[in-house]
This record gives structure tokens, sequence and C-alpha cells, in this order.
């Protein structure tokens, strides 16, 4: 377990909620299982079981409860900071692979053959894929039931199941309801009508203390017309999914982030919402990055003053490669318009807007067919993206969470015009890698100096190793420092 027992036991007398994600309670006596935080009289403990993931929990006979819904928390952190094959395989899982690929396509993508992934992953969390992949399934189920109109029939497929009578024998088994009894239940405690129109609107659960506002001020300046928007303190963007094109609008509030989606194939739903939950960080445990951050005197007053922060990741590893590409030795506004311009001409248009949302960010087959004759600035550039693009395009290069950090740093390495400061952004972004910190990053040096940290690369890094395993979060209030310098020597020049 990724948590001892002893500190998990105390963790549930506690009703602490911080370490729901972080592993399962299930209860001999009633065959339940909760997360830390239930509110339901605490069993005694030597009724209790602790298990590493819902899955396990479920592969060991127990059901959800219904009044916690174990489901309905952020996933561990554990899967962001933790670069190993189970880490790795969490997080594909979690975007679908399983359902659209198989197990055998899992393993394809992590490099392992399925009798080896399923060796690990039972070893390391309680389950093999199809028992993971099983739970994921019947969270999207739940989703769907409780907060669409759709028909049954049409919920046990978009989940991914393969038949009717596989999702309701599951549903059964899980959640210990039927279908119908779900979307009575939920109903009933929600006094609303299901969601119509083509749109499913979600709570996405979040550990405060959560930096939205942070989230929204670096995407707006980032926003690239078309693709994204930023607008009446919510984020919206495009979204290219498995089996359709969908779109997003994000609401960060104190302790979820209000998400409404409408997406072409409803199969996607489950995708969409594991994409959105890596580009808003949501799964981070900010409390143990604030504590471990802010015993540098350095970065006491920064973390006090934005308390939760977040590293912003990736719904698109193919555009975010471009986009850093893009944002190479020019400023963010630059860049910006640069993809502007890009997602304009070769982008694709949706075949119903969605207020400010209009456009797809172009295919790296596109770029790698027409960028050239788009793109501008110096010729070294240009081929850096055409090439990137074509090798993305071809299979060269792969760019999804479940890419082990250190062979897909070697791969961007590798083609021309790609440097260390664009690969390991791409890591901290894609993967969400935690312990990034881009010291060659001209902004983070300002940044760091404004604190009174070193602003050389190498003693800036020598000092960072305090920060371990938490510098893609250092680098991110190094970032901020610097911007809020910016903000008040413009706002002395105007005044």
């Amino acid at each position: 377990m990724l948590v001892d027992e002893q500190r998990a036991y105390r963790a549930v007398l506690a009703r602490d909620a911080r370490f729901d994600g972080h592993f399962i309670l299930a209860v001999r006596t009633t065959g339940i299982y909760c997360r830390p935080s239930c509110p339901a009289v605490t069993p005694k403990r030597t009724n209790m079981v602790f298990f590493p993931t819902s899955a396990a929990a479920q592969s060991a006979g127990f059901r959800a409860c219904r009044r916690c819904l174990p489901d309905a928390v952020p996933g561990s952190p554990e899967w962001n900071l933790r670069a190993d094959l189970a880490g790795r395989a969490m997080r594909l899982i979690g975007d679908g692979v399983v359902e659209r690929e198989g197990v055998a396509g899992l393993a394809a993508r992590l490099g392992y053959s399925e009798r080896q992934l399923n060796r690990v992953l039972t070893a390391e969390l309680g389950a093999g894929p199809l028992a993971l992949a099983r739970a994921h399934r019947a969270h999207a189920a739940r989703i769907l039931i409780e907060l669409s109109a759709l028909p049954f029939g049409d919920i046990a497929f978009a989940s991914g199941f393969a038949s009717i009578r596989q999702f309701n024998d599951t549903i059964r088994a899980v959640f210990a309801a039927t279908p119908s009894q779900l979307r009575a239940g939920s109903r009933q405690q929600r006094g609303t009508a299901p969601n119509g129109g083509g749109r499913i609107t979600l709570r996405l659960p979040v550990r405060v203390p959560f930096d939205g506002a942070g989230l929204l001020e670096f995407f707006a300046a980032r926003a690239v017309p078309g693709v994204e928007a930023v607008q009446g303190g919510r984020y919206g963007r495009t979204l290219r999914l498995p089996h359709g094109p969908g779109t997003a609008w994000l609401t960060p509030e104190r302790a979820h982030v209000h998400c409404t989606l409408r997406l072409a194939d409803v199969r996607d739903l489950a995708s969409a919402v594991s994409r959105l939950r890596r580009l808003l960080d949501l799964d981070a445990d900010p409390q143990a990055v604030d504590e471990a951050l802010s015993a540098d005197p350095a970065l006491a007053g920064p973390v006090a003053g934005t308390p939760g922060i977040r590293v912003p990741g990736s719904v698109d590893g193919a555009e975010l490669l471009v986009r850093a590409l893009l944002g190479q030795q020019v400023s963010v506004s630059a860049a910006r318009t640069a993809a502007g311009r890009l997602s304009a001409e070769l982008g694709e248009p949706l075949a119903e807007p969605d207020e400010a949302l209009t456009t797809l960010f172009p295919t790296p087959e596109s770029i790698a067919e027409h960028g050239a004759e788009v793109l501008r600035g110096p010729q070294r550039r240009i081929d850096a993206l055409v090439d990137a693009s074509a090798a993305v395009a071809d299979g060269a290069v792969t760019l999804h969470p479940g890419r082990e950090p250190n062979e897909l740093r070697a791969e961007l390495l590798a083609l021309p015009g790609i440097g260390p400061w664009t690969a390991d952004y791409v890591l901290m972004r894609v993967l969400g890698a935690p312990d990034v910190l881009l010291s060659t990053d001209l902004v983070l040096r300002k940044g760091a100096g404004q604190l009174g940290l070193p602003n050389t690369g190498e003693r800036l890094d020598a000092h960072a190793r305090a920060w371990q395993p938490w510098r893609s979060y250092a680098g991110m209030h190094l970032w901020r420092a610097a911007h809020g310098a910016e903000t008040q020597t413009t706002q002395r020049r105007t005044a």
C-alpha cells in the first residue's frame, strides 16, 4: 500500500479528507468500501481492511459505499509522483486505453508483455489491468447514469462495457443497486432534471488549497483564439478525443471545478475527464508540496501568499510540443500569436461552435505537410516544428502520459532544434512530472532573483535540490514572482 496501515487507521479515525484517493477502507462486516473521510460510524479496527485502489477492494468482493461515493474523489497524487510502471499504467487506464485497445494495447504502449504488466500491477495495486479498467468503467457509468438522460444501453457501450448484461452485473456488484435505482436516487438527491442538449455537467473533485485563479491567469496569457478562451472566471477549450471532437468549460471553485462538456461521442467522457484533471493538476497533494517548499525561507512567503499552486498540464501531447517549440526564445504573447495563426490556417473548424470555441488545434500530420507554408520566423525553427510534427505523425515519437520520462526526453533531444528546455517543459506538462526545474528559463531565473535566490543555472540547480521532489511547483512560484515584478514595474510607469 502507498500509505502504511497505522497511518491509514489514524486518517480514518480523524475522517481526514486529505487521504481521500490515497487508499480505500473496506469493512468486513458490511462488505462495503469507503473513502477515509466517510461520515459513517467508524468501524472497529479488527473489521477494517485497507486497499491501495477501489479495483482491489472490488476484486476482494467489497462494494462501494453509496453515502461517501469513494470513486468520486481526486486520484492518488502518487501516479504523478511515480514514474514507474504502475504509475504510468494508471494514467493510461484513466485515459480509457484498455477500453479502446485492450490489455494488449496498454502493454504495448508501456513496452511490457501482458503477463509482466499483470504481475506488476497485481503486486503493486492489488488488481490487474482488467480489474482496474473495470473499476474505471463503473465510475464512468455511474456519472452517465446520474448526470445524463441517456438510455442505459447507450451508457453501457459508452462506458466501455462489452454487453448490457456485463454493465448491469458490474453496477449491481460495485454499487449494490441497479442502474434504475442509481438514477432515481440521484434525482431525489439533486432535485434537478438530468442534463440535456448534448451537454454533461460535472463537479471535478480537488484537494484544497487550490489556486484556481492562478491557473486561469496562466491559460489566459497563452489562450489560442478559437481553440481556447478565458472569460467570466472560466476557461474553455476544444478537445481532440479518440472518438470525435469535444469542448469543455471549466470554472474553478474552492473545493471543486465545475465542468461542462459537449462531446461528439459520449464514449469519450472518461477520456475527457482524465485529460482535464491532468490539465488542471487536480490530483496533486498541495499540502505536501506547500509544506516541503515553505521550509525554504525564500519560498515561505510565496507559498503562504499562493497556497495550493498547480502545475498546468496538457490535454494533447502533440499540441503541447508544437506550442513549446513556438515558445522557444520568444515572449508568451509572440508564441500565442504564432499558435493562433497556425490554428487559423491548419486547424479544423468545429461543425457547431461552442461560444468562443470554434477550432481544433492542427494535427501533427497537417503541420508536417503544410506547416512550412504557414509558419513564419527563422527557418531553423520552422524546420524543427515540421520535423517534430512528422516524427509524431509517423510514430517515431509518442507523446502520452504513460511514457517513461527519461526515454521520452532522449527521443525529444534526438530531434533537430529541440534542446533541454523544450524537452523538460514537455515532460513537466505532458507527463505531469513534479520534479522538473527549468533553470535555464530567463523569466524563471528573474523570479529567483526577485526572491533572493541564485539566478544562474548551476547555482540555482544546486539550491533547488532541497525542493525535491516538487521542483516543478517551485518553478511555478518563481514564474509568478517574475510576473509580479513586471506588473509592479508597469504600474509605476503608468502611475
